[in-house]
């Protein structure tokens, strides 16, 4: 009999643990828009600049979260971040900023970049959402042949 009780205790106990964690679930998900240049005229004196979005929500839990946008997949670096021509080896410089004069570099905070704070809005505890606009920017002056240029950023949010 004292062998019952004590697997009923540990499945009990068991079951408890796992509801209470289960109310404990922290999380966050993101969704982006892409950003698209379009076409990009070597010929031009004028930067190709594009914007995006990217939205967070958030459990009512979440009190802080911090976005940060990886270097570029072809350059390996924040500044500058290169796309690649489709087929070929040639590069596009560009780069993907925070600020809508497209000054500050959307990063991790290293290498003179920045990355994004985010706070869970005033008022009693509910699920949030953030929309954040970004801008892209591909400097004018640069010779390279026809073709699709692309390249691989990750964004990361932390909580």
């Amino acid at each position: 009999m004292g062998k019952v009780k004590f697997i009923l205790f540990f499945i009990l106990t068991v079951f408890f643990l796992i509801w209470k964690v289960g109310i404990a679930i922290s999380a966050c998900t993101i969704n982006t828009s892409s950003i698209r240049f379009g076409n990009y005229d070597s010929f031009s004196s004028t930067s190709s600049d594009t914007a995006g979005t990217v939205t967070i929500n958030c459990t009512s839990d979440v009190l802080k979260a911090n976005l940060t946008l990886s270097q570029s997949s072809t350059s390996g670096s924040f500044n500058p971040r290169q796309m690649k021509r489709s087929g070929g080896a040639d590069l596009l410089n560009y780069n993907i900023y925070t600020d809508v004069a497209r000054t500050i570099i959307f990063g991790n905070g290293a290498g003179g970049t920045t990355d994004i704070g985010l706070k869970r809005p005033t008022g009693p505890p509910a699920p949030w959402s953030q929309m954040i606009d970004i801008y892209g920017r591909i400097p004018p002056g640069q010779d390279i042949p026809v073709g699709s240029y692309s390249d691989t950023l990750t964004i990361t949010i932390d909580w």
